[in-house]
């Protein structure tokens, strides 16, 4: 099992950059796939951004591609999420995940972090 907790969210202006961090605890992190999701205001969980195990294969949602990159740190237990050029669409909370494969599936990965909050004004 992987702990995972989010940090850097907050407030900021259409077109300003937002870095996003995920730290985690357990032995399996450097066998994992890593995943950020988000759920904007009323609506549900999506997919943004996942990296592989070794972080040679990315895969991103059509909305963020050209805008965000990910990327892991795995002697740091850490994965990140580079928000650059932001949009009041944006707005959701952001949560990691850890699991199994890369995939954009919510049911491939079993940890989830608590969420870290991101409000862009437009």
């Amino acid at each position: 099992q992987v702990k995972l907790v989010e940090s850097g969210g907050g407030l900021v202006q259409a077109g300003d950059s937002l870095r996003l961090s995920c730290g985690a605890s357990g032995s399996i992190f450097n066998s994992a796939a890593l995943v950020w999701f988000r759920q904007p205001p009323g609506k549900e969980r999506e997919f943004v951004a996942a990296i592989s195990r070794s972080g040679g294969s990315t895969l991103f949602a059509d909305s963020v591609k050209g805008r965000f990159t990910i990327s892991r740190d795995n002697a740091k237990n850490s994965v990140y999420l580079q928000m650059n050029t932001l949009k009041p669409e944006d707005t959701a909370v952001y949560y990691c995940a850890a699991g199994g494969r890369l995939s954009t599936a919510q049911v491939m990965y079993g940890d989830w972090g608590q969420g870290t909050q991101v409000t862009v004004s437009s």
